[in-house]
Parts: structure tokens; C-alpha cells; sequence
């Protein structure tokens, strides 16, 4: 078996205004770095896109039809501070549930034990009924819930490393005790969540605030100490992984210092621990990111032990 590689022309057609990080070039540059010839034994797919009854896993009617409500006929319009809708939006926002959603159902089905989606745009701020930070729907939490009430798994974790909070999964995983969420990220930085008291309703929120200028190492020892043996004693059936790589040294809009190698670690011994218990199964799915060189290596890095470890 192969690593599954999961992503749809569509997402290129959601389109941000001159100079917004969240651009087109970073799918772009991310697809480029996955053509080299270390990942031609990808098993590349593209899934249908997701049907409207996939995001109201997650998110109300009435929220769904104004995101669908307010896409241009042409031109950008502005939901908030940082988040545009183009024409092509909404197609690529079904497009990046339903690419999640195929290797969700690909890997468990025993296709691969474990995938990649190279998706935008990101959705781990998107929260019940508020787009945030550039995202329309939760991509990943609507995997999640997929995993649980579709296709019956008792206990998954969701793992986010992006520098971000992902307040949007955490928003809409709050009361979901089958379901771990764990997100590390600087703290303070926006969206100014992600205190370490916030622990969901159920007890299965664990936030891992980290200071600007953090390192590998001692990213690297948060983890060890704090997230993996929780992780551990919860024991998922699948892990879930929301791959931010803007906590790289070069990226423009924060200040954790790691490193191409930090990211190979944390793939890693993710692999690891769902190899103790979920039986290799890893699902991934690409957050955020805005250097696009160190983008395109981190995920290269990241893919490259998801190949590694799903031989």
C-alpha cells in the first residue's frame, strides 16, 4: 500500500485579493513540491466534491446558505477582517470537504493506512455559524464527525500543530467526548484563544500554549510531556491531523522558530502512536502555511514519513 495523496483543481479557483497570505500560490507551490520524483509512488485521487449534508455535520443551514448566499458573481467580497469569498469559493470549499472526506473513508476502508489532502481553503477557524482566518467550513472537524457518525469509530484524535489555535475545531468538537482535540500554538497571538483552561465540556480539549520565539526542542519536549501520553491513555482509533506549517522560523505571520526537521519529528511520532493503537491511521489535511518555500519543504517533509510509515 501507498500513502494516499488527496487534492482537486477546485481549490485553486478560490482566489484572495493582491497580497492576502492565504493565496492561490500556496497550493500551488505545495502541489510543485509533491511532483519531485521522491513521491511518485503517491496514490494520487481526487474525491467528488461534498454534498451540503456533509457541512451540516457541523455547521447550521442557515450559516451554509449565507457563506453560499454571499460568493460573488465576480470580483472578492469580504466576510470579515481576513477572510474573502471569489466566485470559485464555494466550489473549493466543497471540493477541500470532500478530499478530506475521500481519504477519510479511503484509509478506512483499508485502502492505505494513511493519507495526505492538499486542500485549501484551510477550515480550523471556521466555527459553528462565524467564518474566521480565511476559512469558511471545518474541514476537519466535519472528518471527524464523519468518522464517528458515519462510519461508527467510538474514539478519534484530532492533532493540530498549526501556530494558529484551531478555535474553530475546538468550537465545533467542544462537546464531543469521542472525539481529542489537541492543538499547540503561540500564545498570545490571534485569534486569542486557546488558554490551557480550556478543556471542552467533556474534558477532551488539551490546548498547549507556547511562547513567541519557542524552538524545536522545546516544541518537541511540549509534545512529549504534555500532548503524547494524553494522546496515549485516550487511545484513537484514527488521528486526525489539521498540518499547519506557519510555526516554521520563515514564516511571515508569527514568531515559533521551527525547523523542516521539527515537522519530519512530530509526523513521526504521530505515526507512532496510531500505530499503538489506531492501526497506522493517519489522515492529514493542509492548514496554514505563508512562506512558500517553507511550505513546500515542511510538507514535502511531512508526506515524505506518511510514505515511509504506510509502505
Amino acid at each position: 500500500m501507498s500513502t494516499l495523496f488527496f487534492t482537486d483543481p477546485a481549490c485553486l479557483s478560490h482566489v484572495t485579493p493582491p497580497g492576502h497570505p492565504e493565496r492561490v500560490d500556496r497550493l500551488r507551490s505545495v502541489l510543485a513540491a509533491l511532483e519531485a520524483p521522491a513521491f511518485a509512488a503517491l496514490d494520487r485521487r481526487q474525491a467528488a466534491p461534498a454534498g451540503v449534508a456533509e457541512l451540516l455535520r457541523c455547521h447550521p443551514q442557515a450559516y451554509v446558505d449565507a457563506i453560499r448566499a454571499a460568493i460573488p458573481a465576480s470580483g472578492s467580497h469580504q466576510l470579515d477582517a481576513d477572510t474573502h469569498v471569489s466566485p470559485g469559493s464555494w466550489d473549493a470549499a466543497l471540493a477541500a470537504v470532500g478530499a478530506l472526506n475521500g481519504a477519510l473513508d479511503a484509509v478506512i476502508a483499508g485502502e492505505a493506512r494513511n493519507a495526505f489532502a492538499a486542500i485549501r481553503p484551510p477550515g480550523h477557524h471556521a466555527e459553528t455559524a462565524k467564518p474566521m482566518g480565511f476559512c469558511l467550513f471545518g474541514t476537519v472537524a466535519i472528518a471527524a464527525k464523519r468518522a464517528l457518525d458515519h462510519h461508527g469509530l467510538s474514539r478519534i484524535a484530532v492533532l493540530d500543530f498549526d501556530v494558529h489555535h484551531g478555535n474553530g475545531t475546538q468550537d465545533l468538537l467542544w462537546n464531543e467526548g469521542r472525539a481529542l482535540f489537541v492543538s499547540s500554538h503561540q500564545f498570545p497571538l490571534w485569534p486569542g484563544t486557546g488558554r490551557a483552561d480550556e478543556v471542552g465540556a467533556q474534558g477532551t480539549v488539551l490546548n498547549l500554549p507556547l511562547a513567541p520565539g519557542t524552538d524545536g526542542p522545546a516544541f518537541r519536549a511540549a509534545w512529549e510531556e504534555t500532548v503524547f501520553p494524553r494522546v496515549d491513555a485516550f487511545a484513537p482509533e484514527l488521528i486526525l491531523v489539521s498540518a499547519g506549517f506557519d510555526a516554521h522560523a520563515d514564516d511571515p505571520l508569527a514568531q515559533l522558530e521551527l525547523q523542516v526537521e521539527d515537522f519530519t519529528w512530530i509526523t513521526r511520532r504521530i505515526c507512532d502512536i496510531a500505530d499503538r493503537h489506531a492501526g497506522g491511521r493517519v489522515v492529514s489535511a493542509l492548514e496554514g502555511g505563508y512562506d512558500l518555500d517553507a511550505l513546500a519543504a515542511s510538507t514535502a517533509a511531512h508526506v515524505a514519513v506518511l510514505m515511509e510509515r504506510g509502505a
